[in-house]
């Protein structure tokens, strides 16, 4: 099992942070995804450009403060949490992501992985937000 975690500072409301993050249906500013597939309240499919789908369940939602969820596909289970704090001078997120490879193969390989995919995401948020 491997773990990230990682707070950013994004200079802008918290409400705003929010909004983008949990808005599945405008998920366009994602330059990893090419369509997220809305299956009931709590269950939505990601589908990446290259085609691969993850599925996800959301586990816990408070407005404008946490948002969980649990992911599996073919090479992975694991956990992501966002933990949402307002500042004087913007928004703090606090991005955990917890992952299991289904591969012995891919493990030590999913460190980097998820420290990959936590910039590219952080990196498309602060691009969308700061538009």
């Amino acid at each position: 099992m491997a773990t990230s975690k990682v707070t950013v500072h994004l200079p802008c409301r918290l409400e705003q942070v929010w909004q983008t993050v949990t808005d599945l249906t405008h998920t366009t500013w994602r330059s990893d995804l090419a369509r997220v597939e809305f299956l009931d309240g709590t269950h939505f499919v990601e589908h990446t450009k290259s085609g691969y789908a993850t599925e996800f369940t959301v586990t816990a939602c408070e407005s404008l403060h946490l948002w969980t969820f649990t992911m599996e596909n073919g090479n992975m289970s694991g956990s992501w949490e966002g933990i949402f704090e307002a500042a004087q001078d913007g928004a703090f997120l606090t991005c955990t992501e917890t992952v299991n490879a289904k591969h012995w193969w891919m493990r030590p390989f999913v460190p980097g992985y998820l420290k990959r995919q936590q910039k590219l995401y952080l990196d498309d948020l602060r691009k969308e937000l700061l538009k």
